[in-house]
């Protein structure tokens, strides 16, 4: 590896406001604001919106579209419009 090109990778905690959740990796990422761990050391403090302990696909408030029935009312709307496309 050459020297002096590479971000420096160091340990960070990672907070999500939304769900009052955070924990400490590492990342090239900084942060003037610091923040005390449970463990007594100051780290570079991240605030992020989403995380998994609050995105709806993990805390299982994931809504599915239901997009059935789509084709079934296109052709029930266009129907009378097409007669005589079909023949091909």
């Amino acid at each position: 590896m050459k020297p002096d090109i590479h971000p420096e990778y160091h340990e960070v905690v990672f907070q999500d406001g939304n769900a009052d959740f955070a924990f400490l990796t590492r990342s090239t990422l900084t942060s003037q604001e610091t923040i005390t761990w449970e463990d007594g050391k100051e780290y570079p403090l991240i605030k992020v919106e989403v995380s998994s302990a609050s995105h709806p696909f993990y805390t299982g408030k994931h809504k599915i579209i239901d997009a059935g029935g789509r084709v079934d009312k296109f052709r029930r709307r266009y129907a009378g419009s097409a007669k005589g496309l079909d023949k091909a």
